[in-house]
């Protein structure tokens, strides 16, 4: 599920309203961390991966947001606020703009829009909760398995070979996923291929066994509007 569709149709039309649209290309920065917040995105196209970097260096991807989806990574009704994280492009598209004191002020103004906005965001709480207890609970592996089971219900199509992930991630970027190293995630896809689980084809991933990788973690098989990667 789109996380923009838990909006009110009335959210997104303010967006539109606003016709301020932001170019942007893969490699660069939406926004970064620690500076100040002033704009939120509504993507018309490309992928932003959000996330934050850990004093070691290491990276952690919070989530990968594609077209229809909302990036609002800061604290609506606070002076001085900073973004939260990182918005790294992985894919250059485009995305509609709006300001933090129009947000504001729109919230304010509409009561049930507020309570909107506050479901959605409780949404994106779930998931990092979500997936901080695979962490937690099965380490490396609930890291790796949780992050392919989240892109198949997340960018996956089904086709005869098996479930396709519709979206070119390098092994680094997949590590940052799940909170991991490159060479972990070399090793275990290295396994699971052996095994016939995942293969790659073209550079892009495809899950031959999903019920193999969920009963290795216990999934829960939590709502899929809470196990995805957006």
């Amino acid at each position: 599920m789109n996380r923009c569709r838990s909006l009110s149709e009335k959210f997104t039309k303010l967006f539109e309203e606003e016709k301020t649209v932001k170019l942007f290309r893969k490699g660069d920065y939406l926004f970064q961390e620690a500076t100040e917040a002033k704009e939120l995105f509504l993507l018309l196209s490309g992928k932003v991966q959000v996330s934050k970097f850990f004093p070691d260096g290491r990276e952690l991807s919070l989530r990968i947001c594609g077209k229809g989806d909302i990036i609002a990574e800061f604290s609506v009704f606070a002076n001085n606020t900073q973004y939260l994280s990182n918005g790294k492009i992985l894919e250059h598209g485009e995305a509609l703009v709006m300001t933090k004191k129009q947000l504001e002020e729109v919230l304010s103004s509409d009561p049930q829009l507020m309570m909107k906005w506050f479901e959605y965001t409780q949404l994106d709480n779930q998931k990092t909760q979500s997936k901080l207890r695979d962490l937690i609970i099965h380490g490396k592996k609930g890291g790796v398995y949780s992050t392919l089971i989240r892109l198949s219900n997340t960018f996956g199509k089904q086709t005869e070979e098996g479930i396709l992930i519709d979206v070119t991630l390098t092994n680094q970027e997949i590590a940052n996923l799940c909170g991991t190293s490159r060479e972990v995630v070399n090793r275990m896809f290295s396994e699971l291929r052996k095994q016939n689980i995942i293969s790659i084809q073209k550079s892009q991933l495809i899950i031959h066994d999903l019920d193999y990788l969920k009963k290795a973690i216990d999934c829960e098989n939590c709502p899929i509007e809470i196990c995805q990667i957006d």
